[in-house]
């Protein structure tokens, strides 16, 4: 069956339809991972956004045990050639027979490269898949344009309280859309990890007396979780260890006055590298965000730039001075990987042992 991608800015690329067949409206947005897709279709943050793999062969080695979550997230898949046949010990299933049962619609057969090259030149854009061929462009183009991603964190946290047990530290993990790998990369450090939807108080944390506090990543604009931002002001002016990743950096840097500010086409994929410039070290790192934090509004006495990006020099943590808080925009639990900035843990684990 045919199938149409029509951005707002009125390209059309015309493939063949995968996964469910209906029709879908969202931004579009690319990711440059090698491996890993299904990590990446499970990832919360994708909430509200249909993905572009820009490796051209997607689905080769099936469906495996590696799920970040419990359902699949964005609203649309957008490949160069989707494998039928997977190759693999692991393999439960074909990529095809997973977005059909997941709901999401998709189009294979388009100029993937093509497509990644006029996002990177004009910006992240709205598009639709459709399998109408009859179309109306002139209707669809004034949809396009309206949509946008709103509340998403709502739809993505955990609806209620759940716990991995452990004999370690105990960690509170506020879940904006947690990959499962940040509460494992704690609890296989021994900790006990209680996890708690987006909009528990600041109170309930502070009543189970945690040894330290975990933001997760999510999806959306920052600047839209207003109420969870205020929680995050009184959490950080307890002498808890605070380690928050992608979303919570940002989150905690807003809740510290700063601003954030929208990339013209974001970073999604496993290999961004970022500075810290404490070491001078580089690391490879895991990326899926289109918010960054302006460092240039935080103040001078707040907090000190921990690490950059090497390839457009924007803000990718921040180090609280005079707390024990410190935000990564790169996800140091990152699997499929790299795994080179998982040490962050280990520098966790030693605030809360209080070194």
């Amino acid at each position: 069956m045919k199938a149409f991608l029509i951005l707002e800015d009125g390209s059309v690329f015309s493939g063949t339809s995968i996964g469910a067949k209906k029709d879908m409206i969202s931004e579009i947005v690319f990711n440059t991972s090698m491996t890993g897709y299904l990590e990446v279709l499970t990832d919360p943050s994708y909430a509200g956004q249909a993905v572009v793999m820009t490796y051209p062969l997607i689905g080769n080695y099936g469906i495996t045990p590696d799920m970040e979550s419990k359902k699949a997230w964005p609203d649309g898949y957008i490949v160069r050639e989707l494998s039928r046949m997977p190759s693999n010990f692991r393999s439960q299933g074909t990529l095809q027979d997973f977005l059909e049962e997941q709901g999401i619609p998709g189009i294979a057969g388009i100029d993937t490269r093509a497509l990644t090259k006029l996002l990177r030149e004009k910006g992240t854009m709205n598009g639709m898949i459709t399998v109408n061929e009859g179309y109306n462009l002139a209707e669809i183009l004034p949809k396009l344009r309206a949509y946008t991603v709103g509340d998403v964190v709502s739809k993505v946290t955990c609806e209620e309280i759940y716990v991995l047990p452990g004999d370690g530290p105990k960690v509170a993990l506020m879940d904006f859309g947690a990959k499962n790998h940040i509460a494992q990369s704690l609890n296989q450090r021994g900790c006990e990890v209680t996890v708690y939807p987006a909009d528990t108080k600041t109170s309930e944390i502070i009543h189970s007396n945690p040894d330290g506090i975990m933001l997760s990543n999510g999806p959306g604009n920052p600047e839209t979780c207003i109420s969870i931002i205020e929680e995050i002001k009184q959490l950080s002016n307890t002498n808890i260890p605070i380690f928050a990743i992608c979303l919570g950096h940002q989150l905690m840097a807003l809740a510290h006055g700063a601003k954030t500010y929208k990339l013209k086409y974001g970073h999604r994929g496993g290999n961004h590298p970022v500075k810290d410039l404490a070491s001078g070290r580089v690391y490879i790192s895991s990326q899926n965000h289109g918010y960054a934090v302006d460092f240039s509004t935080v103040e001078k006495n707040i907090a000190e730039e921990a690490f950059v990006n090497v390839n457009d020099g924007t803000n990718e943590g921040l180090s609280y001075i005079g707390k024990s808080i410190f935000t990564v925009q790169f996800h140091p639990e990152a699997c499929p990987g790299p795994q080179d900035s998982g040490y962050l843990f280990d520098r966790f684990m030693d605030m809360m042992k209080g070194a």
